[in-house]
Parts: C-alpha cells; structure tokens; sequence
C-alpha cells in the first residue's frame, strides 16, 4: 500500500509522519503549481470549487508517482467538502485509474468509523503509531509557532526575504526530526536565527487578519502567497487558523492548552448563531473577536463557497457596527496574482491613511473575485 493525501499549507509534513509512522509507504505528492491546477481543472466539473480541482490534481500526480491509495478527509454539514471523496473516486475511476480511497470522517462525528479505518491502515504497533501522532503534533505546533513569528518579522525586516529563507531551512529539518527532543532543538535553533534578523526600527506597521475557508487560508498556492504580499506592504498578518489549532478542536476535542475557535463561535453568535458548515461561523467570530486587535480584515474562500458567502453578508454588519474594513476574495482558477496584488495594495493603502496619515477615508467593506 502507497498511500498519498492532498496538499495543504505544510499539512505534508504532518501526513508523512504520521503515516510513515503507522508502517506505510507515503508518497507526498509534489507541490501544488500551475500544473496541478490545470490537471484538476481539465477533469474536475466546471461547477466545482477550487480544492476539489487542485486535490484532484494532487492525487493525479501523486499516482504517476506510484500511489495507489489515498487518504482524504470527509466533511458534514452544507459545505460540498463532504463530497469530495465521491465526485473524485468517480472522475479518478472513469480515467482509468485503480487505486483505493479511505475516506476519515470528522473523528468529533464519526469515532467510531475513523477508529475503524486507521486500524484498517496501521501496519505497525499500537505504539509506535502513538508515538508517530505524538510526534507529528509537536512538529505541526513548531511549524506553526514559527510561522507566527516569521508574521511578524516579515513587515519590519530590513531585507525583506530574510525570514522566509530561515523558514524554508527550518522546515526541511523539522520534517527529518524522529524526536519530540530533536524538534524542540531545531525549532529552538531557528528561533534564535530569526531573532538574529535586522529590523527597522519604529517602522509604522498595520494589522490585517486573514479568515476564511481553512484551505484558501493555509494553501500558499491557492492565495498566492498572500501573507507574503502582504508583508511586502508592510501588513503584519495575523491569523487565527492554523493546522494545529484546527487538530485540537477536531481530534483532540479542545483539550491542549492552545488558544482554539470555542470563543469565536461563541462572539458570532448575535450575527450568526447556527452551523452553515466549513469555518463560516468562525470567520464572522474572529472578525469580532479581533475587532481592537487588527486595523482591517481579509476573508478568503472559494468561488461558490456557501458558508463563507453566508459569512461575507454578515460582515457588512460586523464591519458597519465596529468601524472596521473588511475585505472579501473569492478564488477560482481564473484569479491572477496581478489583480489580486492591485486589490491589496488599495486595500492596506486606505488603512494606512486612516491610521496614519490622519486622512478618514470611508471605510468600504467590498468583496470581488
């Protein structure tokens, strides 16, 4: 069994480890490009959302690489991510392709069958499987920690790159560590490389938040390196959804000492107060949980996403009621960086203006594609 997974943001690292760990042949498909995107736009329904197609494009390479199984994640609730797993098999078996799909449903849904099928996909001990989870965890959170870092570093470095290059090193090491004690001294080391970085010092800097569908926020590809862009302009990112935050809430049920998405649930309530399925709840939340945080808000979805469509028509409220400029990008395979650049140089501008310039533009909450 060669077993392979979609691409999204570093999840890889995580998926690998783990993986291997339970005594499989992982395959990582490369990384998402042009190309993926163009294998999954050809076969995938025109009507599909953008990862279904770039997933789609995933396994596709991934089999050309010799995987013959894969492991997809399930969903419940409005969001189509629940189909997923059916609409692919079909395309992938109507292209002529063999192979298995083992399907995980949300553990906090389905325990009982998710427990099933990682008995049906362990080939090594109880133990070592424990240990490979465990081991994973701790490389996710480093990852993840660093990632906050290199957020703030990237508006206020002197040399603008530095950071990145730092981050690049640390996660071809963090993804070869075999230890809890091995990740926190290679994470340990970079932290001091980043800290090493020369700033600018008293550069004025705006806060933007980026919420939204968890695969458009976390997949470089798929935004276009938006953080990046953004650090370019000066924009300190702040993100409230990160994969370990993500498999806390999920799998362990809220349970680690790490800061989670129960309070922003809980703050959308007087705008929304129901489950519409993806993380549409969460992003109304986190705009008003980080309202005195931030000076402005990006959403980020899918073209035809329901519940982040549900969420943008409350974000006019949210952003009438607090004075706060919230900008709303669906992607598709259609969307060029150039455009997409242009609406974030427009966007941080008028920010910066407000809160710097003294000028008081009108504060728009706009959405586009």
């Amino acid at each position: 069994m060669k077993v392979t997974f979609p691409h999204m943001g570093h999840f890889h690292i995580t998926g690998k480890t783990i993986f291997e760990g339970f005594g499989l042949d992982v395959v990582v498909p490369p990384p998402c490009t042009k190309k993926t995107l163009n294998i999954g736009t050809k076969y995938s329904p025109e009507s599909a959302c953008l990862p279904l197609k770039i997933n789609l494009g995933n396994y596709i390479e991934a089999i050309e690489l010799g995987a013959d199984t894969i492991i997809m994640g399930g969903g419940v609730g409005p969001c189509r991510f629940g189909y997923y797993a059916e609409i692919q098999r079909e395309i992938l078996e109507d292209l002529g392709y063999n192979l298995e799909m083992v399907v995980l449903e949300p553990p906090d849904v389905h325990l009982g069958e998710v427990w099933d099928k990682v008995k049906y996909l362990m080939r090594s001990t109880w133990t070592q499987s424990l240990k490979s989870i465990h081991l994973a965890w701790h490389k996710t959170y480093a990852i993840d920690q660093l990632e906050m870092e290199l957020h703030r570093l990237r508006p206020r470095e002197i040399n603008f790159g530095d950071a990145d290059n730092i981050f690049k090193h640390f996660l071809i090491e963090i993804e070869s560590c075999s230890t809890k004690n091995q990740v926190k001294k290679t994470a340990d080391y970079y932290k001091g490389e980043l800290s090493g970085i020369p700033l600018y010092k008293g550069k004025p800097v705006i806060k933007v938040a980026i919420v939204g569908e968890i695969y458009t926020v976390l997949e470089p590809f798929v935004n276009f390196d938006m953080e990046k862009i953004l650090g370019r302009l000066g924009v300190e990112v702040y993100r409230p959804l990160f994969l370990s935050q993500w498999i806390n809430d999920h799998l362990f049920g809220g349970l680690l000492p790490i800061k989670g998405s129960k309070k922003a649930k809980k703050l959308a309530s007087p705008y929304l107060n129901y489950f519409v399925g993806g993380h549409g709840r969460e992003t109304v939340g986190h705009a008003v949980e980080l309202k005195d945080k931030v000076d402005g808000v990006i959403q980020i979805a899918p073209l035809t996403c329901m519940p982040e469509i549900v969420a943008q028509t409350l974000l006019f409220k949210v952003s009438e009621d607090f004075g706060l400029p919230i900008m709303t990008i669906y992607v598709d395979e259609q969307t060029g960086k150039a455009g997409l650049t242009t609406r974030l140089e427009a966007f941080t501008d008028m920010i910066y203006r407000n809160k710097f310039l003294g000028k008081k533009e009108e504060i728009v909450t706009c959405m586009g594609i």
